[in-house]
């Protein structure tokens, strides 16, 4: 069938990887789930069922050790092995290979039929957490049992092993294993039906630079191998079979997207200062390795938030010391001689750990979370700790302390580095002496005393994804309330201010390290706030770049003093809207 003849489908998902694509779709299906008939067994033949279970799961296991060796040889970054590691001892698990086989026997029913119940059960347990990291790991448990029920029935399923040419990748979603055999130029792009910006799949898009959206809910249905495709991995917007007049378009458009980024290479190593000589850090976020050659190429004075929750996350222990510290010297190398925040463990909660039970608190984001959890568990948190103040040995490290809600969270996290420092003295092990610690400001009672915090610390980061939700009362993954969350709220606006204003007068360093910073038209406003230090996505930093080299810091005031007038977030929004083309052209989306 021609491409005329196929219907044309516009779809609106997540855009999670800027950039656009156009290509020839490769589908893969989720062909698992649909094998799971329920059949009854007579009792004699449960015994060769589980036998026929049991070889599908080392059949799985043999796939993922192949993987494994694969990334290894090609040098992919220990998070991801890690992940692959996890997913082994899951398969041998309890929780799915125990519990089958006791359905097997006890109902007597088929293998695929008792392991998609037993996942149901599990993906219920998982779905119902308020969490958004606990319920991508359902995907994981759902990724492992598609492949079984694969290996049960002997049915081949597609996978990137058989891409011949290139191609934007469909998928329900991809599983770590999938993801990590991604690779640059093959892969055009991708898109799924399920998935969020923080999903493995999200974070692989960016570290390779390709654009994707996610979160399409029916992509797979609504694609055949072979249709034309075009993302725009900015806007979220997929078009499925597009017309001959639309792909010219989106040609045009590519062809506008790449010309500007490669124009913004200009930039690369000017110094981030405004034209009034002020120099303003321009940093990179990151959770994994992959990301950082993306952050380099794009100019990051270094690392101004790294996530290390990914070390604790698809695994079935906790990380050692040994490992938080290779960890972390793995980033100070490839970075040095640039500095590396490191953002000690955000979790807690409903957000598990290795070996924990989920938490019953009515509602965990307001819970034992964060700095919270660390001091609630300080054997966990001494382990990171030890490992941060050891790879600070290796080049210039920072630590910062999440979720600080006042100045007792700050000595008694104080007391435990200097008990850890202590430790590692005796050891006869090196770290730096003078290692900074600073503080996150996303909770509104930290911003109302930042000038007392700032006695406590050596610099603060405000942190203005959860600094939003937190004063505006909005859950942000949540779409009836996501209008809410605007960054241009005057008490947002506010609240930032006095933050900057209480950590200049008391000379400690202020950034910010949230979604604002990689916007320009935030990021003037966080200008002429007095903040220096800008943390952002590798898309983001010469995009920013360009903004600080085009605007003086007295222009970013002055703008301010306007916006401080307005009472409503929609006219500071058009105020700014009127005011930036006037000192900042954004050329690509003009």
């Amino acid at each position: 069938m021609s491409d005329i003849k196929k219907q044309v489908a516009l779809m609106k998902g997540i855009g999670v990887s800027s950039g656009v694509t156009i290509g020839r779709a490769f589908v893969i299906k989720s062909v698992g789930l649909d094998l799971a008939h329920q059949c009854y067994l007579e009792t004699t033949k449960t015994d060769n069922e589980v036998e026929r279970f049991e070889r599908a799961i080392q059949m799985s296991a043999d796939e993922l050790i192949c993987v494994k060796k694969k990334m290894e040889a090609d040098g992919r970054g220990q998070e991801h092995i890690r992940i692959i590691d996890a997913h082994l001892l899951i398969l041998k698990d309890h929780m799915i290979t125990g519990d089958t086989i006791d359905m097997i026997r006890a109902e007597r029913v088929n293998a695929e039929w008792a392991l998609k119940k037993v996942m149901d059960g599990l993906l219920d347990f998982f779905n119902n957490m308020d969490d958004e990291y606990l319920k991508q790991r359902s995907s994981d448990i759902e990724h492992l049992v598609n492949m079984v029920l694969v290996n049960l029935t002997g049915r081949k399923k597609a996978s990137l092993s058989d891409l011949k040419s290139p191609a934007v990748i469909i998928a329900h979603d991809l599983s770590p294993a999938e993801t990590a055999q991604m690779v640059k130029g093959t892969v055009l792009g991708f898109l799924t039906d399920a998935g969020a910006k923080t999903s493995h799949t999200a974070i692989m898009a960016r570290a390779l630079e390709i654009p994707a959206v996610v979160g399409l809910e029916t992509i797979t249905h609504k694609v055949e191998t072979g249709d034309m495709v075009i993302i725009d991995g900015t806007t979220g917007t997929v078009i499925i079979n597009p017309s001959k007049s639309v792909v010219n378009v989106y040609k045009k458009r590519k062809e506008r997207y790449e010309n500007y980024g490669r124009s913004l290479f200009h930039y690369k190593d000017m110094p981030s200062e405004t034209t009034d000589g002020e120099r303003i850090s321009l940093l990179g976020n990151m959770e994994i390795v992959e990301e950082i050659d993306s952050l380099l190429k794009n100019g990051a004075e270094g690392i101004g938030l790294y996530r290390t929750e990914f070390l604790y996350l698809n695994r079935k222990d906790m990380p050692t010391e040994d490992e938080h510290t290779a960890a972390y010297e793995t980033v100070i190398r490839r970075m040095a001689p640039r500095p590396v925040v490191i953002r000690t463990l955000d979790v807690g909660g409903d957000k598990l750990l290795p070996g924990m039970e989920v938490s019953d608190e009515i509602n965990p984001a307001l819970g034992l979370r964060a700095i919270r959890f660390c001091l609630k568990n300080k054997d966990i948190f001494k382990t990171q700790l030890r490992g941060i103040l050891r790879a600070s040995a290796k080049g210039p490290v920072q630590i910062l302390l999440p979720m600080i809600s006042g100045v007792d969270e700050i000595r008694h996290a104080r007391a435990l580095i200097e008990e850890c420092k202590t430790e590692l003295e005796t050891e006869g092990k090196k770290y730096d002496r003078n290692i900074e610690i600073g503080a996150m400001i996303e909770i509104p009672s930290a911003a109302v005393i930042t000038d007392l915090i700032a006695k406590e610390v050596d610099f603060v980061s405000i942190g203005t994804n959860d600094l939003l939700q937190y004063s505006l009362a909005i859950d942000r993954v949540n779409e009836h309330v996501a209008y809410l969350y605007e960054p241009f709220h005057p008490a947002v606006l506010r609240i930032i201010k006095t933050v900057a204003e209480a950590a200049n007068k008391a000379g400690i360093s202020v950034g910010v390290c949230g979604e604002m910073a990689g916007e320009p038209e935030y990021a003037i406003i966080l200008l002429g706030f007095g903040i220096d230090k800008l943390s952002m996505s590798a898309y983001s930093l010469l995009r920013v770049k360009r903004l600080v080299r085009s605007v003086s810091i007295a222009q970013a005031k002055e703008l301010c003093e306007k916006i401080m007038e307005f009472a409503t977030a929609s006219e500071v929004e058009q105020f700014v809207s009127n005011k930036i083309p006037d000192l900042y052209k954004e050329e690509f989306w003009s």
